[in-house]
């Protein structure tokens, strides 16, 4: 364990008073259905999607506004038009449930990542079996094979009510969606939580990368676990503290600040940014906890000498940061250390590449995250 692994504690329960509370149904809402082939298909853009922290987005399934075009990168913008984190919630009794969808980019793979977790669609389902409250279980995801397409997700399922989330994809973006039950089924579009959400900001790791389905990231699975709604702001190759970034972060009013750029950083430039990218989140928002995360270990570190470097020195540059604001009196700031972000890093099991973590090392990070957020939210 880190000397730093998470440092200071404030109650914030009562924000959480909500969550155990019956989803909300977009009954105002005109969800009206289009009838075809004995298919009622309810368009997904016609109810709010969850975990867009944006609403004027120049693209419906867009993570940024429309007005950081030209603002931020052009790397930063590129990859905002993907729809990593957002989902859509509904309840119905369908037997059978099919997707109607057009992707953003013709790109549905890459060498490290399969089209179910790039382009594809992940549907869960509560199980209401196993607690009062349910438990969400995996159901179904599309195996994308191509740009535009119409199947069923899932079917032969008992005609009971349930709750469902369905998962936009990861490294594509959505720009049509509908969702299909047989007609006479009963269907309710759910509007998403409203609780504060936790804003994480983070790189290809956090984008998704390189997961098997969109469902298996780390900020889903605690998002699931924390019952809470986690905005996943994390852009490939591309989370290097920019100002501009954080001025549009800083609009927003989340429960929890999480910072996990240093993948994309060295100790140079985290020196140069780190100082003044947290000052203009703690301008804004005095109060609110910021979590600053160390850049996973390389699971391979152990044998690669510059990698290890790699690690410590851009460490030692973000608890740099760390002991200013410290230093300044911050109260509500808080440092993860690395060691225990893909488990023990024993095995070296938990990537694809030494950087990338795998269905296990996402896992294991949420593991990590979840011990460390908790006591910051008194929860």
């Amino acid at each position: 364990m880190s000397k730093f692994p998470f440092k200071r504690c404030c109650l914030l329960a009562a924000v959480f008073a909500a969550c155990a509370a019956a989803p909300l149904l977009a009954e105002d809402i005109d969800v009206t259905p289009t009838i075809s082939d004995g298919i009622a298909w309810y368009n997904a853009q016609n109810w709010p999607v969850e975990n867009k922290a944006w609403n004027d987005t120049a693209r419906y399934f867009a993570r940024l506004p429309g007005r950081a075009e030209g603002v931020v990168t052009g790397s930063v913008w590129n990859l905002a038009q993907k729809s990593a984190g957002e989902l859509v919630r509904f309840r119905t009794d369908a037997p059978a449930i099919r997707v109607k969808f057009r992707l953003y980019g013709a790109q549905l793979a890459i060498p490290l990542m399969p089209a179910t977790g790039y382009s594809g669609l992940d549907l869960y389902a509560l199980d209401k079996n196993h607690s009062d409250s349910g438990t969400w279980r995996w159901a179904a995801c599309t195996q994308p094979k191509s740009q535009e397409d119409n199947v069923e997700l899932i079917g032969g399922m008992d005609p009971v009510m349930r709750d469902y989330m369905l998962y936009l994809p990861l490294y594509n973006g959505v720009d049509a969606l509908e969702i299909g039950v047989p007609e006479g089924a009963e269907f309710h579009a759910v509007l998403p939580r409203t609780q504060r959400p936790i804003l994480y900001y983070g790189t290809s790791i956090t984008n998704g990368g390189c997961v098997s389905r969109p469902g298996n990231t780390f900020t889903a699975m605690l998002s699931r676990r924390l019952d809470i709604p986690v905005l996943n702001l994390g852009f490939a190759g591309s989370a290097r503290m920019e100002p501009e970034l954080g001025a549009l972060f800083a609009e927003l009013d989340p429960v929890l600040f999480v910072i996990d750029a240093l993948p994309n950083m060295d100790a140079k430039l985290i020196d140069e940014r780190g100082i003044n990218f947290v000052q203009i989140l703690r301008d804004k928002h005095p109060d609110t906890p910021i979590l600053l995360v160390e850049d996973r270990v390389y699971s391979n570190s152990w044998i690669i000498p510059s990698k290890a470097e790699r690690n410590r020195t851009s460490a030692e540059a973000l608890r740099r940061v760390y002991d200013h604001f410290i230093a300044a009196g911050d109260k509500n700031i808080y440092y993860l250390g690395a060691e225990n972000l893909l488990g023990e890093n024993i095995d070296n099991d938990s990537t694809m590449d030494s950087s990338h973590p795998n269905d296990l090392g996402m896992y294991r990070m949420t593991d990590a995250l979840e011990r460390a957020i908790r006591p910051i939210l008194g929860m």
